[in-house]
């Protein structure tokens, strides 16, 4: 008999939604028997029959409770053997309904880091009180697992790093890179890349503050701000901003440098595939992006901190920096650690094993 598997997601894009796309696919190859529950958009499109219509909004309003009735009646009617809730909505509506099934929760950031003042109080005090309502949470990197253990998130915790394609991701070399930079009509001069939707999460407003000190060093130098969204200040000089594109690999091999300069994080896919492809990374020091950038692989700048980010990505734009090649060829080898079908293959053995399923079959 297969597992029947209900995955939860409120994102329907992002890197949620590409995660939990990714696990459906590799389940269902497993002959698990998958279902999505989310709102409409990409990820419900892009799952087709398993998409099952659960109409949640991002923020916990008064509204949680027809989210926590509308869930019941999905699991009702799918019965699944494991509940799997992704990110902080579903992880709320989820373990208010008390449901009848093994529940996995998966943070990929935790909830009062998105908050502030009492609303990040609250959010603290919640995952505390609903840890145990969970048979595991899953943290997607040491950092993140490192991270609710401090705040007092006392769980049973199991650690599956997210990962990256390696096959999709390969190291572009300077031919590669000319030709991207040819094909998406960026002109010469450095060019440095955060991809990503513009929020106060990912950290663009401090990169625009320090973008200024760069260009006065590497007049030059360009930065693309590739997402959705619109920055909340006017851009400066030599700033491109471009909607969210489909496939990110042909800015990242434009790029010399990748920038992170994000407020928190789970293990972000967009540090992964810019090691992968071997480029230097600029990042804060926070959880999630500490374990990723090491010293070989770039650089680690407090959060908020313009001066800093500046002076960081100055250093790797200058002309001809051998640090910024030695980076890059650092990061690609890095990278091989965070593989995404060993992903993948260990969240279906926990899945397995939560529901005593014994072992996995193999793709």
């Amino acid at each position: 008999m297969a597992v029947r598997v209900l995955h939860v997601t409120q994102p329907t894009d992002g890197g949620v939604a590409a995660y939990v796309a990714a696990a459906v696919a590799d389940q269902a190859a497993r002959g698990f028997e998958v279902t999505v529950a989310c709102p409409d958009g990409p990820l419900a499109d892009h799952v087709g029959h398993a998409h099952r219509p659960w109409p949640a909004r991002r923020s916990p309003t008064r509204s949680v409770w027809r989210e926590v009735r509308a869930l019941r009646r999905v699991v009702d009617e799918v019965t699944p053997d494991v509940v799997h809730l992704h990110s902080s909505k579903a992880g709320l509506a989820g373990r208010l309904a008390g449901l009848d099934a093994t529940v996995l929760f998966q943070p990929h950031g935790w909830s009062w880091c998105a908050a502030q003042g009492m609303c990040a109080v609250a959010a603290l005090l919640w995952e505390r009180r609903a840890a145990r309502r969970a048979d595991r949470i899953i943290c997607v990197g040491d950092g993140e697992l490192e991270h609710g253990r401090a705040a007092g998130v006392d769980a049973r915790y199991a650690v599956i790093r997210n990962g990256v394609d390696l096959k999709r991701f390969a190291v572009a070399g300077d031919a590669e890179r000319a030709a991207a930079r040819r094909a998406l009509g960026v002109r010469g001069g450095p060019l440095a890349l955060c991809l990503g939707r513009v929020t106060p999460q990912k950290g663009q407003d401090v990169l625009l503050s320090a973008w200024p000190r760069v260009v006065a060093r590497r007049p030059d130098a360009r930065l693309a701000l590739v997402g959705d969204g619109t920055p909340d200040r006017k851009v400066p000089r030599g700033v491109l901003t471009v909607p969210a594109v489909a496939d990110p690999r042909p800015w990242l091999v434009a790029a010399d440098v990748v920038v992170l300069p994000s407020r928190w994080e789970g293990l972000p896919f967009v540090a992964l595939e810019a090691m992968a492809t071997g480029r230097s990374v600029v990042a804060s020091d926070i959880p999630g992006l500490a374990e990723l950038v090491t010293p070989d692989v770039g650089a680690l700048v407090p959060p908020e901190d313009p001066r800093a980010l500046a002076v960081a990505l100055a250093e790797r734009l200058a002309d001809g920096c051998p640090r910024t090649a030695a980076e890059g060829v650092a990061a690609a080898r890095a990278a091989t650690a965070y593989d995404a079908d060993v992903t993948y293959a260990a969240l279906a053995a926990l899945t397995l094993d939560v529901a005593g399923f014994g072992a996995p079959p193999v793709k």
